[in-house]
């Protein structure tokens, strides 16, 4: 045999151990990475420390549960008489007073969505700047970013109410306070989402526009815009839907809008106007939410 065919002889020898010892790898390598099935896994007894961990653990969550219960009260005969209340207060808002809607519901119910559509406007103006001093790849100095991300979980941390109550102490009872509340609750969230989504921004095409020599106010405008301003509009529609519902309440703190004739009404023990009122603000909902969805599937 000459040396050609010494030479192609141990070639072929040689594929199939390297072949083997492919499949080997990459077997190996795909157990490494996935997991196995369920079926084949080998069922193991915890350790007397993990025992003590998980029993430790379901002690802890039954003694907070237990704690919670004994702080709320809970009495027994109201749970079983609670039915009979439902249906005795069905009983008295019906019928509902139809005719009390155009007197007194229609203009609250139309002070309501002003309060919220100019709340998340305003919030939507003040969010933009503290978002983008949040977002690490606009701002790149660390006390910024902190003191941005502060405002931003101080204005989620304060609940709508608190910030009604804090408004109507300072500017009487009335719209402005209820606008205000909802602007400043908004911030925080429009804030924080805005600031995400320029953080997740793709570096080529402002890397594109900095070779260019464009200003930084250029590559905010077309470089992290375009790219943000679908995720931006979506949360700006949420946001407003959000504070429809929230901005009905505000009123209960002489914040303006639906929620102080509501609140007048409960006081005064009118309960078919209270079922109107409860009827009107189901029905502005719903028709939020139908345009909110409308707008993001025609125009986003």
């Amino acid at each position: 045999m000459d040396s050609r065919s010494r030479i192609s002889s141990g070639a072929a020898n040689a594929a199939p151990s390297v072949a083997n010892n492919t499949w080997k790898t990459t077997r190996v390598a795909t157990r490494a990475v996935t997991t196995e099935p369920v079926a084949q896994r080998i069922w193991r007894r915890f350790t007397p420390a993990q025992r003590l961990a998980r029993f430790t653990v379901y002690l802890l969550v039954g003694a907070a549960i237990a704690a919670a219960i004994r702080t709320v009260e809970i009495i027994p005969e109201f749970l079983t008489d609670a039915p009979e209340q439902v249906a005795d207060l069905l009983t008295r808002m019906w019928p509902v007073d139809i005719a009390y809607y155009p007197t007194d519901v229609h203009a609250a119910l139309t002070e309501t969505l002003h309060i919220a559509s100019l709340g998340t406007l305003l919030a939507l103006v003040m969010a933009i700047p503290v978002g983008l001093l949040a977002a690490r790849n606009i701002c790149p100095f660390t006390s910024l970013n902190l003191f941005a991300k502060l405002i931003l979980v101080s204005s989620r941390s304060i609940n709508s109410l608190v910030w009604a109550l804090l408004f109507v102490g300072i500017f009487g009872p009335g719209a402005l306070a209820g606008t205000l509340a909802i602007a400043f609750r908004s911030i925080g969230f429009v804030g924080k989402l805005f600031g995400e989504a320029i953080e997740e921004t793709a570096r080529g095409p402002i890397e594109a526009l900095d070779a260019a020599g464009a200003p930084w106010l250029s590559r905010l405008a077309f470089g992290h815009w375009p790219q943000v301003k679908p995720a931006f509009w979506s949360i700006a529609l949420f946001r407003w839907d959000i504070n429809v519902r929230e901005s009905a309440v505000l009123g209960l703190v002489g914040a303006g809008g639906i929620g102080m004739i509501l609140d007048s009404a409960l006081n005064l023990f009118q309960w078919t106007r209270v079922a109107t009122i409860l009827l009107a603000i189901f029905v502005v909902v719903i028709l939020a939410e139908i345009v909110v969805t409308f707008v993001r599937r025609r125009i986003l």
